[in-house]
């Protein structure tokens, strides 16, 4: 079977997409454990959409997100170890433990959230594509949120924005079908939600977020518009997820037949069956990818739980303060 992509390239998405479901499965293990608190949201079905982005951009495009953050930070550099001790609360964590599972953040590998106001990130995301334009970088920013932060206002003004300075942003919904627990259909009369790039002569496009192809495709050309300063694009990135939309969520508002009619499009398989048909590698190779894969994520709990919780000292730094701030009075 013929492919446009090289053996590089499919054994990288295999590698990755497999450590980002390895330690989905760790995480929601731990957290029925108890070992993990207050909310997880996981990215299990969805992995093929962050390593279609990574195989398409470079490392020094920024990338901001909701707060169905692991699977992405993994994918942008943030190590296991990092991602783990951050679920756990730990010092060793990306955000020292103080942001846990919706708040991952790294200025060096350039990802800015995690957020958990619906929607917010969407504006904070073209204020990053902004200061890219005005240093004069070539940098593009990826812009993400679920298909529920379609209908806030703070879209439709940052799409304004963005449209109006051309900035250098990629804007993508990661449909996967439900807000929550509420189908697109029950919340909006517009179902091909790429088509709100309409309403300001902006790019707009339908990906298949199942297939690591599509997708590297689909932000190949909205990347190459921002660098040649094209200006954004949106995507819409139709994916699924196994699991209910946080670790609390029991799932029932859907079929057992709709959620294995999505897993038998499951991106992990598909890359596999491609590398093994095209004899990328043989099954001793993939052998030891899976072995890697599960020494990393079993090496992340251990680094987790042999990790410090922050020291009292750190309750009040991180935190930004202007004394001359106008508004406050005494």
């Amino acid at each position: 079977m013929q492919t446009p992509f090289d053996k590089k390239t499919y054994l990288y998405w295999y590698e990755l997409m497999m450590l980002m479901r390895r330690f989905e499965e760790k995480a929601g293990q731990l957290y029925g454990m108890q070992k993990i608190r207050g909310f997880c949201h996981l990215y299990i079905g969805q992995e093929a959409v962050a390593a279609g982005i990574m195989s398409a951009t470079k490392d020094t495009d920024n990338m901001i997100t909701a707060y169905r953050d692991h699977g992405l930070a993994i994918a942008k550099g943030i190590s296991a170890d990092a991602c783990m001790a951050e679920l756990y609360g730990k010092a060793t964590g990306c955000t020292k433990g103080k942001g846990g599972s919706m708040h991952f953040f790294s200025k060096e590998k350039r990802f800015f959230g995690g957020h958990g106001i619906v929607g917010a990130q969407i504006g904070l995301g073209a204020g990053i594509a902004f200061a890219e334009q005005y240093q004069g970088t070539d940098n593009a920013t990826i812009c993400m949120f679920g298909d529920g932060a379609a209908r806030q206002g703070m879209l439709h003004e940052a799409f304004n924005m963005a449209v109006l300075w051309k900035l250098p942003v990629i804007f993508i919904c990661e449909n996967n079908g439900y807000a929550m627990g509420t189908s697109v259909e029950r919340t909006s009369k517009v179902l091909d939600i790429y088509r709100l790039a309409d309403a300001y002569d902006m790019p707009g496009d339908s990906v298949d977020g199942m297939s690591c192809e599509e997708v590297h495709k689909g932000i190949e050309r909205a990347v190459r518009r921002a660098r040649e300063g094209g200006g954004p694009t949106f995507l819409e990135i139709k994916t699924y997820r196994y699991r209910g939309h946080s670790m609390s969520d029991p799932a029932k508002y859907r079929s057992k037949e709709e959620l294995e009619e999505y897993k038998e499009k499951d991106p992990i398989t598909n890359v596999l069956k491609t590398i093994m048909d095209n004899n990328f590698a043989t099954q001793e190779e993939i052998d030891a990818i899976n072995e890697k894969v599960r020494v990393e994520v079993e090496a992340s709990v251990k680094f987790a739980e042999e990790s410090p919780y922050p020291d009292d000292s750190e309750l009040y730094k991180d935190i930004y303060m202007d004394e001359n701030y106008p508004f406050i009075v005494d």
